[in-house]
């Protein structure tokens, strides 16, 4: 079994094939991808390592599938985990509430003891407000495939990196 569980909704497609280049650059033997869709609880419980993929859907919502999942994290004990996010959205269509499912569902996991790593700076983006920052940091890896697809790769080949020290690999 691989050490790192990555959960993802996707809507679109575009959180999915971010999750992809995510498992892709941290090792596919390392990284098990799980739609939201079709997980369980039970499903969070087999790893110490996991990775949090939610778009930001209409206007600072979570995305359908984390939505109808999202009471189920009240029956997880995240104590002893380590947990990372990434969000996609769209800044300039969505300036106030950009990466807010992120900041979301950041804040529920950490308040059931999850320990959230992997931060990454606001620098670059065009957006008024977020509940995806925290500390003046996103609390994750924020993606925007409307306004700058040509940052995605970058982006992730250098959020990764980070995470490698942190989850060990």
């Amino acid at each position: 079994m691989a050490k790192i569980g990555l959960f993802f909704g996707t809507q679109t497609g575009n959180t999915e094939r971010a999750a992809e280049m995510i498992q892709k650059e941290l090792g596919e033997d390392n990284v098990d991808l799980i739609n939201i869709a079709e997980a369980s609880i039970e499903d969070f419980e087999k790893y110490d390592y996991l990775i949090i993929g939610c778009p930001t859907w209409n206007i600072g919502e979570l995305q359908a599938d984390w939505d109808g999942f999202f009471p189920n994290l009240n029956e997880i004990d995240f104590s002893g985990k380590t947990v990372a996010y990434f969000g996609v959205g769209d800044q300039l269509g969505y300036p106030d509430n950009f990466q807010d499912a992120m900041g979301i569902l950041a804040q529920k996991i950490a308040e059931r003891g999850g320990k959230n790593v992997g931060s990454w700076p606001t620098e670059g983006y065009e957006f008024n407000e977020s509940k995806g920052v925290v500390n003046g940091e996103f609390v994750g890896l924020a993606l925007d495939e409307d306004n700058q697809p040509e940052l995605t790769e970058k982006r992730i080949k250098e959020w990764t990196a980070k995470l490698k020290t942190l989850f060990n690999l």
